[in-house]
């Protein structure tokens, strides 16, 4: 029987601790500031803004929130993000995905200043993450590491497999494990026998959005198994993409959907905005 990976435990521990760093900057006269952007209605973006808001509040940073019309033009969006890169008072810019689909997703993003870039999402800062000379990690690949570490298995030297290649998750999330020294599978929808890449694994990373798609069968005893994916079945209930009820009689230690790696995702924000602010003061 595996424990529990408590990610509302994890993650109050990493906003805790930037309450604290925030608090002595202001101390000198710095403060951090976030900027949150969002196009449209879309109600889960509105959940997301909404606890990075109070996430801020917490954390002691000031938040500064944008919430567009869906109309909005990719030029007017443009021409926003450019002031706010210009803004002194705002460490980090984040535009909330998905983007209405009149506006590309990619020239949003390129425009976002690198030292703002808080989301990690910017060609400058994907190239920092793959030569291991980052500023900003990606914010749900790095809460995956937070709650790793958690556990106290190291990944040096493991067998780690990487199931999803997504530019969010998948990929910065192998790149990660491989600057820890894990040896690193990434597997995808093209991959042959999946169970058997993912039996071999130490620690099994799921990021492919396919409701229940790792059954314990697949899993090693004893394997450390973190479940990125988030699925709303027909009945309205939130599932991950390991199947958690089987998965849990295999693994040590496993995370819950919800409760396990949503958390992290915006208590990394809260450090990325800080990283930005002392980076900035420093200049």
């Amino acid at each position: 029987m595996s424990m529990i990976i408590d990610g509302k435990a994890v993650s109050a521990k990493v906003k805790e601790n930037v309450r604290d760093e925030i608090a002595e900057l202001k101390k000198k006269g710095i403060t951090a500031g976030l900027a949150v952007i969002i196009v449209g209605d879309d109600p889960a973006s509105k959940v997301y803004v909404r606890n990075k808001k109070l996430a801020c509040e917490f954390c002691g940073i000031d938040s500064y929130e944008y919430a567009l019309p869906a109309e909005t033009t990719q030029d007017e969006l443009i021409s926003l993000v450019k002031k706010l890169n210009a803004d002194e008072r705002v460490d980090g810019i984040l535009c909330q995905l998905p983007l209405p689909e009149h506006i590309d997703e990619k020239a949003v993003i390129d425009n976002i200043s690198p030292d703002k870039d808080v989301d990690a999402f910017h060609p400058v800062n994907v190239g920092r993450i793959m030569i291991g000379d980052y500023r900003f990690l990606p914010c749900t690949p790095a809460g995956v590491m937070e709650l790793i570490a958690s556990t106290g298995v190291e990944v040096k030297g493991k067998e780690c497999v990487v199931v999803g290649r997504s530019n969010i998750v998948g990929k910065p999330m192998a790149m990660l494990l491989l600057h820890n020294s894990g040896t690193v599978t990434v597997c995808h929808s093209k991959t042959k026998d999946l169970a058997e890449h993912c039996r071999k694994a130490d620690i099994l990373v799921a990021a492919v959005g396919v409701p229940k798609l790792i059954t314990g069968d697949m899993i090693k005893d004893g394997a450390v198994v973190i479940d990125v994916g988030v699925n709303r079945l027909e009945n309205g209930k939130l599932c991950g993409d390991v199947d958690f009820e089987s998965a849990k009689e295999k693994a040590s230690y496993i995370t819950p959907v919800p409760g396990g790696v949503g958390p992290m995702t915006i208590a990394m924000l809260m450090k990325n905005t800080l990283a930005a602010a002392k980076m900035k003061a420093a200049e």
